[in-house]
């Protein structure tokens, strides 16, 4: 999910500018307006400079708030807005959802340099992340390996560990034309997934360290052993993603938070439906 402005770095900015006008004023400008000498004898006039300059009174009033959204989306929640298909039928193109930054460890903002880590992400979350190409945009994808897990793909099904994840194909029409739906388990985590009928994604589409391979059905299949300090992930739609296959496993240095939240639809907005998403938990 690209983002075009470094927000945490705008904000960072502002909370040191506004702070430090602030601070400024406090310790030098206040007690110089002080001494200046008053207007009106000895009627008990103001001061020449008692009005506060516009700069300094623009940053009193807007330092604590720019903290407080500083503070708030940088170790508590963030919200992200869903721009691709990666993610269906979990999530829709257009879902505006909550992270939870604090669930895989505190992060200094701009720096990402871990201040506490209280928490991994399991098998099965949902994950938001820096795009390892290009860490200013934000990807959203599902951990479907951990540190050290050998993974398996094959006739459009996951192995972990040489155990599969367990697959419960659905009755009825998938999000897209031409596509099936499957509810899949990894872990305690049961989730909605969706692949093409009769989809071929051609070998040259796979990051190398993969090693692809074609089954005889056609489907491409693959093995991988996730190294340590990193996490493979996958999109929900298995044959319309950018993830680990076509880019290699995720630092973890590179994780944002847990997406947790549906708190707005555009389409809903818009008149266009999806209201009843409004309120759902991600899983």
């Amino acid at each position: 999910m690209p983002m075009n402005i470094d927000f945490a770095a705008v904000l960072v900015l502002l909370t040191a500018l506004t702070g430090g006008i602030w601070l400024l004023d406090a310790l030098v400008l206040a007690p110089r307006r002080a001494r200046e000498p008053m207007m009106g004898g000895a009627g008990g006039g103001r001061s020449v400079a008692a009005k506060l300059p516009w700069y300094v009174d623009l940053s009193k009033s807007f330092f604590p708030v720019i903290l407080a959204v500083l503070v708030l989306r940088s170790f508590i929640v963030e919200p992200f807005r869903i721009p691709s298909e990666s993610m269906l039928p979990t999530l829709l193109k257009g879902d505006f959802i909550l992270v939870n930054k604090f669930a895989y460890g505190l992060r200094l903002p701009v720096l990402n340099t871990k201040l506490v880590g209280n928490g991994q992400p399991a098998r099965g979350d949902v994950v938001v992340f820096r795009y390892p190409l290009e860490p200013a945009i934000a990807y959203i994808k599902r951990v479907v390996g951990l540190p050290g897990d050998r993974l398996e793909y094959r006739g459009n099904q996951l192995f972990v560990n040489g155990q599969p994840a367990p697959l419960t194909p659905l009755a009825g029409d998938a999000t897209e034309p031409g596509y099936r739906q499957f509810d899949e388990r990894l872990d305690q985590i049961e989730h909605r997934i969706q692949v093409l009928v009769n989809g071929r994604w051609g070998l040259a589409g796979f990051w190398a360290g993969l090693q692809p391979r074609r089954e005889p059905d056609g489907v491409v299949a693959w093995e991988y052993q996730v190294p340590a300090g990193h996490y493979f992930v996958m999109g929900d739609n298995r044959d319309n993603s950018s993830d680990s296959r076509v880019w290699g496993p995720l630092p973890e240095e590179n994780l944002i938070g847990k997406a947790f939240f549906i708190w707005m639809n555009w389409d809903c907005i818009t008149f266009n439906g999806q209201c009843g998403r409004i309120g759902d938990g991600i899983e």
